[in-house]
């Protein structure tokens, strides 16, 4: 029987799911979406059609779903943390704010059960090649527990603490810088094209000098594409964004640049590019100067 489930088979989770089972960890897995629970089940995991029934009896649940609702919903709402075997540990990757996480790690002790607070960074990509960087704060017991897992998963755990709430800290900041720097991209290539520069030439300069920034290089060409393929969408940083500011506000720490992202993005959205790649965030720039960014590449 495995004592290893997962909730959240999306693409980030999909990706963990495959690098756990590839290092000979039997899983189960639980998704809202039914035929993801058929991929699951065709990539060798042992599909369930609860949160309840994945997590019944595991001594490790690995969650990673969209928010802390759905995070919160799946636990106690669905009965994930009552079916856990006693002592278990819950590793949440998902970005939630740190607030939250410690709420979350409370409530769980409260069960007697351990809470790894280890949101990941690098995307689709990283999930499906086993090279996440995972910030990560818990117990002892719950590193232990994990380990196997954090090894699967990641090329670089970074180890935070003992209390939860610390890794969210770390990765919610970080959004601060991911989320400015794509709407800085964006600004840049907006203000290039309509004063004359060539598109292409302008990515070529900026990313070999000292203006270069590893979004720039990453969602540069695609802020240059028609429909670019979406790894990380618009929806996924107004939720980052967010809780950057929310945990700003209660830290009492103000964030300018942060805010002006954050309505960056969601004037994307607005224009209907919510689920677009999260490069779209140029549409509103275009928006703003009728002008469309188009590179020949």
């Amino acid at each position: 029987m495995s004592e290893t489930a997962i909730i959240g088979l999306g693409a980030m989770g999909m990706g963990m799911a495959q690098n756990i089972m590839r290092a000979g960890i039997a899983l189960k897995g639980y998704d809202v979406y039914g035929p993801t629970r058929q991929g699951f089940a065709n990539a060798g995991g042992i599909a369930c059609d609860t949160a309840e029934e994945a997590a019944q009896g595991c001594s490790l649940l690995v969650l990673m779903v969209v928010n802390i609702d759905q995070a919160n919903a799946a636990l106690f709402d669905d009965g994930a943390a009552k079916a856990l075997a006693p002592g278990a540990t819950v590793m949440l990757s998902s970005t939630v704010a740190p607030s939250d996480a410690r709420e979350m790690g409370g409530k769980l002790a409260g069960m007697g059960l351990h809470l790894l607070d280890a949101p990941v960074s690098g995307g689709q990509v990283g999930a499906e090649a086993g090279t996440l960087t995972i910030m990560a704060a818990g117990s002892g017991d719950a590193f232990q527990r994990a380990g196997a897992v954090l090894d699967a998963c990641a090329k670089t755990v970074h180890a935070l603490g003992d209390e939860p709430g610390m890794g969210s800290t770390y990765k919610v900041v970080h959004q601060l810088a991911a989320g400015v720097h794509i709407a800085v991209a964006a600004e840049l290539m907006s203000l290039g094209a309509k004063a004359g520069c060539d598109p292409d030439k302008l990515f070529e300069i900026v990313t070999t000098s000292a203006g270069n920034s590893w979004m720039l290089e990453n969602r540069g060409p695609r802020m240059m594409q028609d429909d670019p393929p979406v790894s990380s969408s618009v929806e996924i940083f107004i939720k980052d964004l967010s809780l950057v500011l929310q945990t700003g506000k209660e830290a009492g720490v103000p964030l300018p640049l942060a805010a002006q992202s954050f309505q960056l993005f969601q004037s994307a959205s607005a224009l209907g590019h919510g689920k677009a790649d999260d490069s779209m965030v140029v549409r509103a720039y275009e928006a703003m100067m009728n002008y469309k960014i188009k590179g020949t590449s």
